[in-house]
């Protein structure tokens, strides 16, 4: 960016306040708060789903690219089937000769090579090369071992690691014709990511705790390099040894379990990433840093389900809105991102009420009965209902707003706290929570004058977040425990499960509708993760700047405002735009 000074010259327009619809690009002066400013697209890294595999499958193997992939072998039952995927669908196309699981697999969707893995009763040795129509035997590696890892391609590749049966450090390269043992690995280990060519490969994860090794193979030796942030096996890895991408896993290290996170490698270090929409293990990959895909696994079920990576997808961001006045944590939330409220809270217990405006927060008046650990639902900062929370005990009492003072109204049929709400104030939808004597399930529907109880939520939870209306809502997220990534569709009848969140966590927010959601913040391994819901899935998007849980929510998928909450105790304000952004220019 030019600096102010070498501006001169330049037509910048002056405004007295920001323009209503800038072009992506352009400068301006605002004359009001004596500010150069300029629009500019947000871009993030993001998976989306793309069509299923035929057969549900994990431990298989991968290669290709995104748009032209290749999918072989797999469990359950040591399968043979292969799978080729063109951008848009898989198709099943001819066997592989000898059915396995946990094999190794490299190169494209027309010259691929697939090596070792596991048919009963033991390890193989078996190699195949594909020619985009058949897989044909030829000569075995030196050494039979099944959780190996590869790279390279169908006439130049490297098969290392794998349990043989016992765990291996062992090394071999593929010449087109033979297989000949070469340099080990440092660290002995299975079940591992792998990316890279026959001189040039990258080893990581899997191994012995804390499963986050990574090893560079120049050609000739494998050389220590820096950990994944987070260690794990069965992961999937694709791209070069100098640009790399690792993603799924699992690890036996609370609280990561089953994983979708995803790092990248540039040559030096580890970057974490966008986590997959579905975390997942035993999966397959291929394609690079910039555009990958995942496939199959185990949750522990076998999946079929299709992620595809991209870098540089056009998403929203959050940036910095008006503080509230007063710190806290355990409020609730309403309204949009302009006209929201703020009621509630710890420390202490709070009555204390604050309307934003779009610009800042004012204090109003307080609710009748303090108390931390409620919900909320509203349309504006101008009508809201505010129900449920900790007094200190658990608490029945609803109270309506009208844009001036709190009116103590009917109550809950049942006290609850740390239970989520949508809608607005006069149809509103309560659930989850708890309430003597544990975590609840319970759903109450709110007509303006009265709750009524209607269906249970599938799973009960507390500290969970909502969206919608109390005919069209979704739940996602809480503590079951432990921290949850399930969600919820409420059809004003019954709840439905659909497609978890990538990241479980509980003491979350969220915004929006049943079909357009936002969920961010909460109690993670990555307190300001974002995601958004589309209708049927969650794709994650640019985290908050300031990760916290116990935090409010009010707006929409587009246009959202996450406020409060504990990161230590915390009067931060952010506002979620999806599209263009407005930066300030460094004038000094």
């Amino acid at each position: 960016m030019a600096e102010y000074k070498g501006t001169h010259g330049t037509k910048i327009q002056n405004y007295t306040s920001d323009p209503a619809n800038p072009l992506t690009g352009q400068v301006w002066y605002n004359a009001t708060t004596n500010n150069l400013k300029y629009e500019y697209q947000s871009t993030t890294s993001a998976w989306a789903t793309g069509n299923n595999l035929n057969t549900a499958k994990g431990s298989l193997a991968g290669a290709g690219t995104q748009t032209a992939a290749l999918a072989f072998g797999g469990n359950p039952g040591s399968l043979n089937e292969t799978e080729l995927y063109n951008g848009t669908s898989w198709t099943e196309v001819n066997n592989l000769n000898l059915g396995r699981g946990n094999l190794a697999g490299c190169g494209t969707s027309t010259a691929a090579l697939g090596f070792g893995g596991y048919n009963p009763p033991g390890s193989q040795n078996e190699t195949e090369t594909w020619n985009g129509t058949n897989w044909t035997e030829v000569n075995n590696l030196g050494t039979a071992r099944y959780q190996l890892g590869g790279a390279g391609t169908n006439t130049a590749a490297l098969a290392f690691g794998g349990l043989a049966p016992g765990v291996s450090a062992l090394t071999e390269t593929w010449n087109g014709t033979n297989w000949t043992e070469v340099g080990d690995l440092n660290t002995a280990r299975s079940y591992m990511g792998g990316a890279g060519t026959n001189t040039a490969a990258l080893a990581f994860g899997g191994g012995v705790p804390p499963y986050a090794q990574t090893e560079l193979w120049n050609g000739t030796n494998w050389t220590e390099v820096a950990d994944l942030n987070i260690g794990r096996r069965g992961l999937a890895g694709d791209g070069i040894s100098t640009a790399a991408l690792g993603f799924g896993g699992s690890s036996p290290n609370p609280p990561i379990g089953i994983t979708g996170a995803t790092e990248t490698w540039n040559g030096s270090s580890w970057a974490e990433t966008a986590d997959l929409n579905q975390g997942v293990r035993s999966l397959g990959g291929a394609g690079n840093t910039t555009a990958s895909l995942a496939f199959g696994g185990r949750l522990p079920s076998y999946v079929a389900s299709t992620e595809e990576f991209n870098t540089g997808v056009v998403g929203g961001a959050w940036s910095t809105g008006g503080s509230l006045n007063t710190a806290k944590e355990e409020s609730a939330g309403a309204g949009t991102k302009t006209s929201a409220l703020s009621f509630g809270g710890n420390p202490p217990r709070l009555a204390l009420t604050e309307q934003y405006n779009g610009t800042s927060w004012t204090e109003v008046n307080d609710l009748n009965t303090a108390r931390s650990l409620l919900a909320g639902a509203g349309a504006s900062n101008t009508a809201a209902l505010a129900f449920g929370g900790n007094t200190p005990s658990t608490t029945v009492d609803t109270e309506l707003w009208n844009g001036t003072n709190w009116t103590e109204v009917n109550n809950l049929p049942v006290a609850k706290e740390r239970l989520a709400g949508c809608g607005t104030s006069t149809a509103a939808l309560s659930f989850g929570g708890e309430s003597a004597p544990g975590r609840s399930a319970k759903t109450e529907k709110w007509n303006g004058t009265n709750w009524t109880e209607v269906n249970d939520l599938n799973t009960a939870r507390d500290f969970l977040a909502g969206a919608g209306t109390n005919t069209a809502a979704l739940a996602f997220g809480g503590e079951t425990p432990p921290r949850s990534a399930l969600t919820e569709l409420w059809n004003g009848t019954n709840w439905t499960e659909v497609n978890d969140m990538g990241t479980a966590r509980s003491a979350l927010a969220g915004a929006g509708t049943n079909t357009a959601a936002l969920a961010f913040g909460g109690d993670s391994t990555n307190e300001g993760v974002t995601e958004s819901w589309n209708g049927t899935n969650w794709t994650e998007v640019n985290d908050l700047s300031t990760g916290r849980n116990l935090l409010s929510g009010a707006g929409t998928n587009t246009a959202a405002l996450a406020f409060g909450g504990k990161s230590p105790v915390t009067t931060a304000t952010e506002e979620w735009t999806d599209g263009p952004q407005v930066k300030t220019i460094d004038t000094d």
